[in-house]
C-alpha cells in the first residue's frame, strides 16, 4: 500500500502520546513494506533539532492550538487556502492508495470534504475527542453554518446571494459537518465510538482497535517483595489530576504506611506550584519527588518501583501509560475513567480506585502493602494481557486490515 497519513503533529515535535502512537504504527507498517507519507503541520517544539525521518512533510498549518493565534476571518481565509492546497498538492504528488487521518485538532476540517470529495478511500483513526468535542468548533465551518445573527450573518447572506460562497466550495469548503460520512472508521475504545455517537455523529458502524505500545522494550520489574516507591506518569494537569494520587498516598501515610510519591512529567507553572504547594501542606516532604525523564529512560525507570498510581479523571480515550506499567511488570492501581473501563479488572490485572477520591486510593494503596501475593498476581496477568491483545505488532497488523479492507470496498 501507498499511504498518505495526516496528523496535526507528529515526533518528535508533539505533546503527547498520542502523536507518538502514530509514528510507531507508521514505522510498522513501513518494516511490514508499505509506502509512508505523512503530512503534518509545521508546528515545533522549541530546542528540538531532530532531522525528520524520510516521506514526512511539514507544511500545513495550525490555528488557535498549540500556542498558535486565533485568526480572524480575513486572515483566516488565507490560511484555509495554503492548507488545501498543500493537501491537494500532497495527493499529487504522492497517488496513494488509501488516506489515513489522525488527529485534527488545529488542522483545518474543511480538508475532511475536500478528502470525502474525492475518490480515494479515507480512514480515520480516532484515538482522542476532536470529532466529539472539537469538531463543531472550527472556526471556518462554524461561521459558514450557524444560524444567522449579527453582522456575520448579513455577511454570509450577502456571500450567498453573489454566489460567492460557492466559490469558495472550490476550493476551500464551507459545508456543515454533518455532510462528513465516516465510511471506513475506528475508535481505540467503545467508550470513545460511543462518546462520538452521543455528541451526534453516524459512527456507530466503527470498529475498535485499542492502543498499542512497545512491550518489549520495557524492562520488567521481577520482585514484588517490597512495597514503598509509588508512582504518576503524565502531564501535570488538572485532567490527569495528580492532586489525588497526591492526597491519597498523604492519606496512606497518615493511616500508617511509609509510602513516598515521586511524579514524572511536566505541566503548566501555576498547577506546578500548586501541587507542590499541597505536598508541603500536607507535609510530605521528601517523600513527594517531581521528576523528569525521557521516553527511553522512562522504559526502565517502571521497573524501578511498587506500583503506579493513574487517578486520570477527563474521560481518557484508552491512556498509554497504564500498559506501560503493565509491560513492565509494574502493579498499577487504575481509575476507571473513559476508556480505560475496558482495560482494568479489579484484583485481576490491577486494582481499582474511585476517581478524585483520595480516600479509595489510599485504600487501594493499603491493598497492594498488605498483599503481596496479589501483587505478583495482578503484575503477572497484567503483563501476559499487555503481551497478547496490546502489543504494537498485533494492534499495527489490525490497523493494516482495516486500511486494507478500505481499498477493497472502494476501490
Amino acid at each position: 500500500m501507498r499511504i498518505l497519513t495526516i496528523s496535526n503533529l507528529y515526533p518528535p515535535h508533539h505533546v503527547g502520546g498520542y502523536e507518538v502512537r502514530c509514528q510507531q504504527v507508521m514505522d510498522r507498517l513501513r518494516e511490514r513494506g508499505h509506502e509512508i507519507h505523512v503530512l503534518t503541520s509545521n508546528h515545533t517544539k522549541s530546542g528540538v533539532h531532530e532531522p525528520d525521518p524520510p516521506g514526512v512533510e511539514r507544511a500545513l498549518r495550525i490555528h488557535g492550538f498549540f500556542g498558535h493565534p486565533w485568526l480572524p476571518m480575513s486572515q483566516l481565509i488565507e490560511l484555509e487556502r495554503q492548507n488545501h492546497a498543500t493537501l491537494a498538492a500532497a495527493i499529487h504528488r504522492v497517488q496513494p492508495d488509501v488516506i489515513h487521518v489522525w488527529n485534527m485538532g488545529g488542522i483545518s476540517k474543511s480538508l475532511l470534504h475536500r478528502l470525502e470529495a474525492g475518490s480515494i478511500p479515507i480512514v480515520y483513526d480516532i484515538s482522542d475527542h476532536w470529532i466529539a468535542r472539537s469538531l463543531k468548533g472550527d472556526v471556518w465551518l462554524d461561521w459558514w453554518n450557524r444560524k444567522a445573527r449579527g453582522g456575520s450573518g448579513l455577511l454570509r447572506m450577502l456571500a450567498e446571494l453573489l454566489a460567492q460562497r460557492r466559490k469558495f466550495d472550490r476550493d476551500t469548503p464551507t459545508f456543515p459537518v454533518e455532510n462528513i460520512r465516516w465510511k471506513h472508521i475506528y475508535f481505540c475504545s467503545a467508550f470513545l465510538r460511543q462518546l462520538t455517537v452521543d455528541a451526534g455523529y453516524k459512527v456507530a458502524h466503527g470498529g475498535v482497535i485499542y492502543c498499542g505500545v512497545e512491550t518489549g522494550k520495557f524492562e520488567q520489574k521481577t520482585n514484588h517483595g517490597s512495597f514503598k516507591k509509588l508512582l504518576f506518569v503524565g502531564r501535570l494537569s488538572e485532567d490527569k489530576d495528580p492532586m489525588t494520587a497526591i492526597r491519597g498516598v498523604a492519606k496512606a501515610r497518615e493511616q500508617g504506611l511509609d509510602v513516598t510519591l515521586d511524579l514524572y512529567g511536566k505541566g503548566e507553572p501555576d498547577y506546578e506550584q500548586q501541587l507542590k504547594d499541597e505536598c508541603a501542606k500536607l507535609g510530605l516532604g521528601d517523600a513527594a519527588q517531581f521528576k523528569s525523564t525521557t521516553p527511553e529512560q522512562m522504559r526502565r525507570v517502571y521497573s524501578e518501583y511498587d506500583a503506579l498510581l493513574f487517578t486520570s479523571n477527563w474521560g481518557e480515550p484508552f491512556a498509554l501509560t497504564p500498559l506501560e506499567a503493565m509491560a513492565a511488570r509494574l502493579p498499577v492501581v487504575l481509575v476507571p475513567d473513559g476508556g480505560d473501563v475496558e482495560l482494568g479488572r479489579d484484583g485481576e490485572n490491577c486494582v481499582l480506585a474511585e476517581a478524585a477520591n483520595p480516600d479509595s486510593v489510599a485504600a487501594a494503596i493499603h491493598r497492594l502493602a498488605n498483599d503481596a501475593a496479589l501483587r505478583e498476581r495482578i503484575a503477572a496477568q497484567a503483563g501476559k494481557e499487555v503481551v497478547e491483545h496490546y502489543d504494537l505488532k498485533p494492534i499495527s497488523e489490525q490497523i493494516e486490515s482495516f486500511l486494507n479492507g478500505a481499498i477493497r470496498a472502494d476501490p
